[in-house]
């Protein structure tokens, strides 16, 4: 049985009226018999929902934007202590290679670099992560990279366990969602080279020959097998299932799409690759929830929090003061205080109950990202808070984001054209030529495919319905 697909509906029913203007109903009796699954009754809905998890990956624009914030919050984090990263994380590091070792012994935790107490494998794998953080920011060979990056965070925070705050348990959780996701289908480089080679198809011409994918492929093959015949994987056995899995998985989609890609196994892989994106943006906003909800009842519990004095005292600590005099004006406000110590237990508790209202969600998302750059800029937790706003960016609305990426690539061809030897385009000075939006797909004229065009915010967003992430 053929299942309709929501965007063209087949035999609308009452419950889609807008898909169609109704005719007038005839006044004489009505046939009788069995009405059709796939138009309605309960087996339509179910149709529906099938049809739509598993012939799309749901929340393009969100996931992306997920990618880029963790993995640029890992990044600059990186960055910022590359001068102390022997201190922290390396040989030099009051917990040392010893300590460490007996810790992943005994909890059975992952990390490369427990395989060697080698200054040179350490700078490796510092390194080696930057890098794949840098890559998965901006969407260069996604699946490898997210795969490297979530190693790398593995590892580095495995190290040195004491390091770093709250945020980097989001980061943490996260890296390894981001591994089952199809994070790239907008604003990455894939998504440029998926459009290039979706031109070259439509003109008759062989796609791009790809060269980078293979060798990555051959090269981390024999890592990963000696990782695991030496026991290098740590303890647990979803990590090793995992990259294998990965790892296999890739070569039988390169073959699939190379020799047979209008096949039926391409149109499987597609599939479980729908399932497995939208169950994982599933438990990520599970995941924000819950770090909400439990957030805010804990602090619900607490005296401070409950006399609305909480916030005073970190505005009195050195250690949580980068801004002596700002927190010194914000500190003698009573009052202020007061209101930005309940405001924050009621927006964290109200949150996860408020999703099914767009107005209402999109308000406190407004919120709680104002608090978090708040506590970035009062109490000098960056990354705990970019990590937080990242998480936060799987409700963010589809629109917006849309919007969102259209004024950012206006303003960089704006930027662009101003810097010498850089032509522009007839007309107005500065005025972008029309091309590529800002996923890489062309900016003008009706969508084409699946994530282009000016129909990508109807088809994602979930038509005109109301979805958690739309």
């Amino acid at each position: 049985m053929t299942i309709p697909s929501p965007q063209t509906p087949q035999n609308p029913s009452p419950q889609n009226p807008a898909s169609q203007n109704p005719a007038p109903r005839p006044t004489g009796p009505q046939p009788s018999g069995p009405r059709p699954q796939g138009a309605g009754g309960p087996g339509g809905g179910l149709a529906r929902g099938l049809q739509r998890v598993t012939a799309s990956a749901l929340g393009p624009y969100q996931s992306a934007v997920v990618r880029i914030g963790f993995a640029a919050t890992y990044l600059f984090f990186l960055l910022r202590e590359l001068p102390h990263r022997h201190e922290l994380y390396g040989p030099d590091g009051p917990w040392h290679w010893d300590l460490a070792r007996q810790l992943t012994d005994g909890n059975e935790a992952f990390s490369v670099l427990m395989w060697t107490n080698s200054t040179v494998w350490f700078e490796a794998v510092y390194v080696i992560t930057l890098l794949s953080a840098a890559a998965l920011m901006v969407g260069w060979r996604t699946r490898t990279m997210s795969v490297l990056f979530m190693v790398g965070v593995l590892s580095v925070q495995n190290r040195s366990i004491f390091m770093g705050d709250g945020g980097d348990n989001v980061v943490h959780l996260m890296a390894i969602y981001l591994v089952l996701t199809r994070c790239a289908q907008v604003w990455s480089l894939d998504a440029r080279r998926a459009a290039r080679n979706a031109r070259r198809a439509a003109e008759g011409l062989p796609p791009l020959r790809d060269i980078v994918g293979p060798v990555l492929w051959v090269v981390l093959g024999p890592v990963l097998a000696t990782a695991t015949l030496m026991g290098g994987l740590g303890g647990t056995w979803w990590l090793p299932t995992l990259l294998w899995i990965l790892w296999i998985s890739a070569a039988v989609w390169w073959a699939v799409d190379r020799y047979a890609p209008q096949s039926e196994a391409r149109t499987l892989l597609d599939v479980l690759a729908n399932l497995a994106h939208n169950a994982t943006l599933a438990v990520i906003m599970a995941e924000v929830c819950l770090i909400y909800a439990t957030a805010g009842w804990y602090k619900i519990q607490g005296s401070r929090w409950q006399d609305g004095t909480a916030l005073y005292y970190p505005l009195n600590l050195d250690y949580f003061t980068p801004w002596p005099a700002l927190s010194d004006i914000l500190g003698a406000s009573g009052l202020m205080v007061m209101v930005l110590t309940y405001g924050t237990v009621i927006v964290q508790v109200a949150f996860p109950f408020t999703l099914f209202n767009r107005r209402v969600k999109n308000v406190l998302l407004v919120i709680m990202i104002c608090e978090h750059a708040g506590i970035a800029l009062l109490l000098g937790l960056p990354f705990f808070s970019m990590a937080m706003i990242a998480a936060d960016a799987v409700f963010l609305p589809t629109v917006f984001l849309v919007w969102l990426g259209a004024r950012a690539t206006t303003g960089g061809r704006l930027l662009l054209s101003r810097l010498p030897g850089r032509s522009r385009t007839p007309g107005k000075p500065g005025t972008p030529a029309h091309g590529e939006g800002p996923d890489g797909r062309p900016a003008d004229g009706p969508a084409q495919g699946d994530h282009g065009g000016s129909d990508e915010p109807r088809l994602q967003g979930g038509g005109g319905g109301h979805t958690l992430v739309g």
